[in-house]
């Protein structure tokens, strides 16, 4: 069985105002010593953030379990020096972000400038086992229509600088900014991606290939496949959903060219079309259907998801998991729904914010 893997990034902030507050370096000082080897946080771009990695596990339930458990070790940490976490994927109010004093992230500040000091986003990213490059390629060519379905259920970023950026996903086009970013043409063999990224990094565009940003890429360091598309969910329960409906989806594709089949190419045109399509409505108006790349009712592309991805998913164990989960985000919806029903209830980002760090950890 497949192993999955999740990585979140958390924003850090104030437990009174729900400002961010630039303290990841105490935070994961604190970490490291109370928690010395384990390696779990990590920090990131800049100072009001901070990273976790769960271990690899075959069992979603497992996943779910250390998710939150990472959760409330991160809030941990941080309410000890006088702040908390949030699993917000952009803050809902205004801030000046600050980029970490590191020679790699002041080499991307120099090189990108207002891209790099705006790049205050939070996502999830998922890791599934390959056995080899091959089958990791053969992955990433077959899963492409299929990824921006995931930035829809996990969308968890409509407030920008304090203001309704009109997307449930404004995170997904701020990352877009990076020269690397987004989805890839077919790369048919592994021989191809590596050259790609080769030539990419050659072009001096970008520092090295831990900067290679595609949607879903060949991890550097593990035997995995990393799939890049999702906000950090507001809930550990939504984040487990979509790590499942990943591990689905790389399964899914797995088999597929297993038995000889091409993958669909609708083209990087399309795929584009589709994320921005996810990012704007997440589940609450249209999706572009990845079969057919025309407009449909989100509720039913979401089904189309479950659909495609069944026999691997029921194989798993995981299918009545998966159905439920969506079915729950479709009828209570996603972050992006919860924040704007919350700033409806309260009028205040402030406390749309601070009751958000209550649902971080729920």
């Amino acid at each position: 069985m497949r192993t999955v893997g999740v990585e979140e990034e958390l924003l850090l902030v104030d437990p009174e105002t729900g400002e961010p507050r630039a303290m990841s370096a105490a935070v994961l000082a604190r970490a490291e010593r109370e928690d010395a080897g384990q390696d779990v946080f990590e920090k990131e771009l800049h100072e009001q953030m901070v990273e976790f990695a769960t271990h690899p596990q075959s069992s979603m339930e497992s996943l779910h379990a250390e998710i939150v458990r990472c959760r409330k070790e991160a809030a941990g940490h941080a309410e000890e020096i006088g702040c908390t976490v949030a699993a917000l994927a952009t803050s809902p109010l205004p801030v000046s972000p600050a980029v970490g004093m590191n020679e790699r992230y002041r080499w991307m500040e120099q090189q990108y400038g207002i891209a790099t000091r705006e790049q205050l986003v939070m996502g999830c990213h998922v890791h599934v086992s390959v056995e080899s490059d091959e089958e990791g390629v053969a992955v990433l060519d077959r899963l492409r229509p299929w990824l921006a379905v995931l930035t829809a259920l996990s969308a968890n970023s409509p407030f920008w600088q304090g203001k309704d950026s009109g997307y449930s996903s404004y995170r997904s086009r701020v990352w877009q900014r990076w020269p690397s970013a987004g989805p890839t043409e077919l790369f048919e063999s592994p021989e191809r991606y590596h050259r790609r990224v080769a030539e990419m990094v050659a072009t001096g565009t970008i520092l090295d290939e831990g900067m290679i940003y595609f949607d879903a890429r060949l991890s550097e360091r593990y035997p995995t496949v990393e799939i890049r598309v999702s906000d950090v969910a507001l809930h550990a329960e939504t984040a487990g959903l979509v790590a499942t409906l990943t591990r689905g989806l790389v399964e899914t594709a797995a088999r597929e060219w297993r038995e000889g089949r091409e993958p669909v190419d609708p083209g990087v045109s399309l795929l584009r079309l589709s994320a921005w399509q996810a990012a704007s409505s997440g589940l609450t108006g249209e999706l572009l259907h990845p079969e057919t790349m025309r407009r449909m009712p989100a509720e039913a592309v979401v089904r189309a998801l479950l659909d495609h991805t069944a026999d691997a998913l029921s194989d798993h164990g995981d299918l009545d998991r998966a159905r439920e989960g969506c079915e729950r985000l479709l009828r209570d919806g996603n972050g992006a729904m919860i924040q704007r029903a919350l700033l409806e209830r309260t009028e205040s980002l402030r406390d749309v914010v601070t009751e958000c760090v209550r649902h971080t950890q729920a």
